[in-house]
């Protein structure tokens, strides 16, 4: 059975949006009268039989809805996206796989990619969310530069930052307390200056290490996002 994303679903009259009924129409070729399942993004999946097969306007009559609880904790990931951006697309797809609830792209002095296709970037988190069959979708935040980012910081925001510099830091996996939301900073291929560092402290961020090794950009980023989910599992 088929799972479709349209998050206005249950305020606008029960039918896809022109992408995903073209999609469902002609080129899974869904007839009137088939099941099929939509989720909305925000805990909703429905269950739903096409009663107008209308490749621009495909509307479905709901059979059953099942509402999943939001977890007890969320993950907030900031992350540089990579020059590379296939490698900053692959972390997008994964997270959305193994839970991630917001991505704020954040451009650092070292970044080497400044623009990013919001568009495109979006579109590779939902397919994700629909593979892996996730009652939400998380959120992609605007690109935004880092200092600006950093400053509408709090301490509330449970901020932690990831950088390679020599210093004192907790591991991530005994820093985060379990069932609390988090904030994690992840930098760019250059790491974070020094002043960069400086300013996440201040506004109440702590170090972490995520191990030993130098990570790539994409792999800290994925590896932090999956530390925090298996501490909630224990």
């Amino acid at each position: 059975m088929h799972l479709f994303y349209e998050p206005h679903f249950l305020s606008n009259g029960y039918s896809l949006s022109p992408n995903e009924s073209k999609h469902c129409i002609r080129v899974l070729r869904h007839k009137q009268g088939d099941i099929v399942r939509v989720m909305d993004g925000r805990g909703s999946v429905c269950t739903a039989s096409i009663t107008e097969a209308n490749p621009k306007k495909c509307v479905l009559n709901i059979i059953d809805t099942q509402t999943t609880e939001p977890r007890s904790y969320s993950i907030h990931m900031a992350v540089a996206p990579t020059k590379n951006i296939e490698r900053f697309e692959w972390f997008l797809e994964k997270a959305t796989e193994i839970g991630i609830d917001n991505i704020t792209p954040i451009i650092c002095d070292h970044s080497e990619r400044k623009v990013i296709k919001h568009e495109r970037l979006e579109k590779v988190i939902v397919a994700a969310a629909k593979q892996s069959l996730k009652a939400y979708v998380p959120v992609l935040n605007k690109a935004t530069r880092y200092k600006d980012f950093i400053v509408s910081l709090t301490e509330s925001n449970n901020g932690f930052i990831a950088h390679c510099e020599d210093s004192s830091k907790e591991l991530l996996k005994t820093a985060y307390t379990p069932n609390s939301n988090v904030l994690i900073l992840i930098g760019p291929e250059g790491d974070f200056t020094k002043d960069e560092i400086k300013l996440a402290l201040e506004r109440g961020c702590r170090a972490i290490s995520l191990g030993e090794e130098r990570l790539r950009t994409e792999t800290a980023a994925l590896i932090a996002c999956a530390t925090v989910n298996i501490v909630n599992m224990m």
